[in-house]
Formats: C-alpha cells, sequence, structure tokens
C-alpha cells in the first residue's frame, strides 16, 4: 500500500479491521514507526495480553459493557500485535490466524455446521468438544495426558484443566467424600510442616491443599478461580465498608484494634444478608 493510500484508511472512520492493522504496520515500521513499539517481542508483549484478557473478565463482572466495549479492543490489538510481528517474520498473518480459528469451529460444531443434527444437550456437546480436541492433538503428535495445558494459565485455573485430562483416563476420585478425605489429610500435612519442617515444604504442602481444594470444587462443579475472584470482591466491600465506618468516628484502620474491625465486619455481614432477604 503506497504512502497516500495508507494515510487515507489510517484516518478513516469506520475503517474498521484493515484500518487497525494499517495503523499496526505503521507502528511497527522500522523507520517511520514508534521506537516502543518496533523493539516489542512476542515475549515482552505476552504479560500485556494477559493482563487485558484480565481487564475484559472484570468489565464482564462489574457488567460495565461501555469499558467490556473498550477492554475487547484492547484485547484484539494484542493479537494485532503478534500477527504483524508474525507477518514481519514471513510466518502467519491476520488472515491465516482468522481463517485457523474458522476452520477449528467447524471442525468442532459438527452438529451446526455438519451433518449432524443438533439434538445433543450442552453436556454432550462438552463431550464431543474434548473428543474433537483429543484427536486434534494426535493429529498434531501431541503425547501424553497432559501434554499442551498451558503453564501460563491462572495456577487454579491450570489445576482444574490438569484433573479434567486425567480424568478422561480414570485418574479421578469416584466421589466428593474421597476429595474431603483428602482435603483433611493435606489440611493435616500443612499443620505438620509448620512445626516441623523449613519454608519450602511448608510451601509444597499448602500447594498440595490448594490443588486438592480446586478439585473439590472441580467436582461440585464450581470454578474455583472465579469463586476466590467472587471472594477477593467480598473481602474487599466489606474491608472497604468497615474503612468508611470508622472514618465516621473520625479513624482509619491502623488507629483501630482487631477486636472492632472484627466487630464492624459482622454488622457489616449482618447487614449483607439482611438487605438479601
Amino acid at each position: 500500500m503506497n504512502s497516500e493510500n495508507s494515510d487515507r484508511l489510517v484516518h478513516s472512520p469506520g475503517g474498521g479491521l484493515p484500518r487497525l492493522l494499517e495503523i499496526m504496520r505503521r507502528l511497527r515500521d522500522p523507520e517511520t514507526g514508534c521506537p516502543w513499539d518496533v523493539e516489542q517481542t512476542y515475549a515482552s508483549i505476552a504479560p500485556y495480553t494477559i493482563e487485558e484478557a484480565y481487564e475484559v473478565a472484570d468489565a464482564i463482572e462489574r457488567g460495565d459493557m461501555s469499558e467490556l466495549r473498550d477492554e475487547l479492543g484492547d484485547l484484539l490489538l494484542q493479537v494485532v500485535y503478534y500477527a504483524q510481528m508474525a507477518d514481519e517474520e514471513s510466518r502467519f498473518d491476520f488472515h491465516d490466524i482468522a481463517e485457523g480459528i474458522a476452520e477449528k469451529m467447524l471442525n468442532r460444531h459438527p452438529h451446526v455446521f455438519g451433518d449432524e443434527g443438533n439434538g445433543k444437550s450442552s453436556e454432550q456437546q462438552t463431550r464431543d468438544w474434548e473428543r474433537i480436541k483429543a484427536a486434534e492433538r494426535l493429529e498434531k503428535n501431541v503425547k501424553g495426558t497432559l501434554a499442551g495445558v498451558a503453564i501460563g494459565l491462572p495456577a487454579l485455573t491450570r489445576a482444574v484443566k490438569l484433573q479434567k485430562r486425567a480424568a478422561r483416563v480414570g485418574f479421578d476420585w469416584p466421589t466428593t467424600d474421597q476429595v474431603l478425605d483428602k482435603i483433611t489429610e493435606e489440611c493435616r500435612e500443612v499443620v505438620e510442616a509448620r512445626e516441623a519442617l523449613g519454608p519450602d515444604e511448608l510451601e509444597e504442602e499448602i500447594g498440595d491443599l490448594l490443588f486438592v481444594m480446586a478439585n473439590f470444587a472441580r467436582h461440585l462443579r464450581v470454578d474455583p478461580e472465579k469463586a476466590l475472584r467472587r471472594a477477593n470482591a467480598k473481602f474487599t466491600g466489606r474491608f472497604e465498608a468497615i474503612e468508611k465506618k470508622l472514618a465516621h468516628y473520625g479513624r482509619k484502620p491502623a488507629q483501630s484494634s482487631l477486636e472492632e474491625m472484627d466487630a464492624l465486619w459482622n454488622i457489616i455481614k449482618a447487614e449483607e444478608k439482611a438487605a438479601q432477604r
């Protein structure tokens, strides 16, 4: 694309995806682009991608559709960034990415785009999805039951994915009672580690306990990552309410006592329950 056409496109509201792709190409131009953008690599951009994905989830959690639109734009920019870098190296481009995911969606939804009927339940379709994914991994010569579970996932999410993979080949507790027994065992080992072992061993035992708690959540069909985010939000809201109540008396948490703040916590908790009735 010549300079005149490029300028026309990048300054054209409504230019959509082609406009964004051209803006990124210009930003990455080694001679006329932005020095910061030119210096970036796949590895340097990856943390931003993770951050943007979390910000998308945060906007959804808060029900802020205006912010969600903006955050989705930021997340899309990450994909465009990787595509431009890969195009510069003659590996692939944005079109290849879009075509790849389109073909994947066709292959994984034969009940919509193929000859299969659409009378299956959501649960059956999920099982079919996993079966198709397993076949795709075989085609790619991905070996090992746990191979391909991304290391960069949040730890709780990765724990559940690892457990699901193992469960497919029968390595799973059949009842939640057995998981609860394991939680009791791991709690006991944490106490023993606290009293007799060093920090490294204690960290290992805490990790084991968190892993089995994630497994318990999986058995109850609860997303532990979502559950913990919800608990974080609840804690944040209640603690901020404590700060407001203390501020009414001209004090801050550091000027209060644990007993007073705990009493305020219980009051706030009771107020929340009353409001829910």
